[in-house]
């Protein structure tokens, strides 16, 4: 995941992943890159399912709300919608299980995946080599940093080579700050970089000329640009990654009935029809993989 508050996230995910290494892995736990198992052909996803959650009948799924379009609250409510909801409560009646989706702080969601609190977490989360010590992925979307400016493109920016020698803001901690420090060091006349909280603030830089660019994670950039006609968006996306469904090591078998069922929905097309309703099918994937980052 590309947010800023994902870098809060790593003393915890430290800990979480000395204890499952200290429990050690079940045979299904050990997950390969790649596209659905032999052992899984011709079975539906609900036929995988292992018994246990079957006779629960409920799929827990945890996220945290404040990055849309991915996951945010319906305005004036307290009712959980976005892209990951909705792909959640899909993948629950291909599971054919009831959705519990729960709100959780971010750095809290893979210590409560460790602990049994939820069976799987969808919340934008970056597939990356050091979370997979402690969690396997279902990888559902892929995504990078895009170059925002305002309406018009006045600086006639057209690539990363085009923002040396310019003014520009990026979110603090953020991946996309990392993507604009490598640009700068490959720079002859070098950017003019500040940093802003967020996403929202940096915006604040462009609308008063105080900046001419940002570097925004697509599906953010995406809803900003819905919301308000100031703004416009390059296509170009840098840094691309997979984002992924966790879900504990020790639940291999759930992860692979999830897994099954994020293909039936590609394989059906309902997936492209979710990703497309929040304006993210740019960044949909053509098939289910899993631990398939960097």
């Amino acid at each position: 995941m590309n947010r800023p508050r994902s870098l809060r996230c790593l003393a915890a995910l430290a800990v979480v992943a000395l204890a499952a290494t200290a429990c050690g892995r079940s045979g299904q736990g050990d997950a390969p890159s790649g596209s659905t198992s032999q052992a899984a052909a011709g079975r539906t996803a609900a036929e995988l399912l292992p018994a246990e959650y079957r006779q629960k009948g409920v799929l827990r799924v945890a996220t945290a709300v404040g990055y849309p379009p991915m996951e945010m609250y319906e305005p004036g409510t307290t009712r959980l919608t976005g892209v990951d909801p909705d792909l959640a409560k899909a993948i629950a009646t291909r599971l054919k299980l009831k959705l519990e989706l729960t709100n959780a702080a971010f750095d809290g969601l893979i210590p409560g995946l460790a602990s049994g609190r939820f069976d799987l977490v969808m919340s934008s989360m970056t597939d990356s080599a050091q979370r997979r010590q402690a969690v396997d992925f279902v990888d559902y979307f892929r995504t990078g940093g895009v170059i925002m400016t305002k309406k018009g493109n006045p600086q006639g920016i057209k690539s990363l080579n085009d923002l040396c020698g310019k003014t520009v803001v990026l979110a603090k901690g953020s991946s996309n700050l990392h993507i604009g420090e490598e640009q700068n060091a490959k720079c002859e006349e070098k950017m003019r970089i500040s940093q802003s909280e967020d996403a929202p603030t940096g915006l604040l830089q462009l609308d008063s000329g105080r900046a001419v660019a940002t570097i925004v994670d697509y599906p953010v950039a995406r809803m900003f640009t819905k919301k308000s006609s100031a703004y416009e968006v390059l296509p170009t996306q840098y840094g691309t990654a997979p984002w992924g469904i966790a879900t504990a090591k020790s639940q291999g078998g759930l992860r692979d009935a999830v897994h099954k069922a994020l293909q039936e929905l590609i394989d059906n097309g309902d997936y492209k029809k979710i990703l497309d309703t929040w304006g993210v099918g740019d960044s949909a994937v053509p098939e289910a993989t899993v631990n398939d980052g960097q």
